[in-house]
């Protein structure tokens, strides 16, 4: 089977990973909601492992982070509150949404300004296939260069429209490719950032 260029090599975009240091972290819905229940995903833990990783290096490395929840769950209750594990610190900004982007309708590219952010962004969270691939697209729509760690999200089975039950697995990497293939790069690790 061949494999088609992705249409950032086609346009010409720049598909080099940033240096985490260089960049804005925008952690996205990492909230109790999908650790368990209904809306539980497939290797949550891992991924909020992975976030927590993230988190620590960006703060070490002294670089702006942006926490976005997802409005549609109580903020005020446990589901909706942000995972302890990535709980935001003191002075680190909480942008809330309505919609799966997370730029649309908020404060959240008001918050990157006041807080000096360059281009680069690095995004992780949940579901890869919902809020972060639409919060990438918001984010290169709007000139931001964003990089999605891929170890650091995770999404859940849904049926395909025949019907049948299309893996977690299968999912997260056709929103990871999606995003590779125009709005963003994908950096497999939270270590391909760092250093």
């Amino acid at each position: 089977m061949s494999v088609s260029k992705s249409l950032r090599d086609v346009i010409g975009l720049d598909s080099r990973l940033p240096r985490l240091a260089e960049t804005t972290l925008v952690l996205i819905d990492f909230q109790n909601t999908y650790r368990s229940g209904v809306m539980a995903l497939d290797g949550v833990e891992e991924a909020l492992a992975a976030g927590a990783r993230l988190l620590a290096a960006a703060r070490a490395e002294g670089v702006p982070v942006v926490h976005v929840v997802d409005a549609g769950y109580d903020l005020d209750s446990e589901p909706g509150a942000i995972c302890a594990e990535v709980a935001p610190a003191e002075g680190e900004p909480v942008v809330v949404k309505q919609v799966p982007n997370g730029f649309h309708d908020t404060e959240l590219e008001k918050t990157l300004r006041d807080l000096g952010a360059g281009k680069d962004l690095v995004l992780a969270g949940f579901m890869t296939h919902m809020c972060v691939t639409f919060t990438a697209e918001g984010a290169f729509h709007r000139g931001y260069r964003p990089t999605v760690v891929a170890e650091a999200t995770a999404t859940r089975s849904l049926a395909a429209p025949d019907g049948t039950a299309l893996p977690a697995a299968t999912l997260q990497t056709a929103a990871l490719v999606t995003i590779g293939d125009v709005f963003g790069t994908v950096a497999p690790t939270v270590d391909d950032l760092v250093g």
